[in-house]
């Protein structure tokens, strides 16, 4: 199970990398993993400002769909595209190309509350 230590992660088991005032966001290895076969991504909030811990889209897999949710406050600047045409790239490349939304930080303070790669090792028992 990979969990890079560069990277911070939530409950949710998404992760995020600050760069600036955008976070970039995909979901985890596990959650991946846990998921199965990726058919879908669906975000529809492209340019809106959402809370931490708001639904942001959906993400379809064979075996069921699942909320995909702000792990920060912000605005939804950028959605991967190339996920429309190639959402398994999130099983194949995670916490690469497999990225799925980038926010504009409204609440920097935010990323405090955020797990650390262990914390969230200890989460998922590994």
């Amino acid at each position: 199970m990979n969990i890079p230590d560069n990277l911070k992660y939530t409950k949710d088991h998404e992760w995020i990398k600050i760069e600036g005032d955008i976070a970039v966001v995909g979901i985890t290895d596990f959650a991946q993993n846990e998921l199965g076969d990726i058919v879908f991504v669906e975000v529809d909030t492209l340019g809106e400002e959402l809370d931490k811990e708001e639904t942001f889209g959906t993400i379809e897999a064979v075996k069921t769909v699942s909320d995909l949710f702000m792990p920060l406050s912000g605005e939804i600047a950028e959605f991967n595209e190339a996920l429309e045409s190639d959402p398994d790239t999130i099983n194949k490349d995670p916490y690469g190309d497999g990225w799925i939304i980038k926010i504009k930080l409204s609440d920097a303070s935010e990323t405090g509350d955020l797990l650390t790669a262990e914390q969230y090792k200890d989460l998922i028992g590994i």
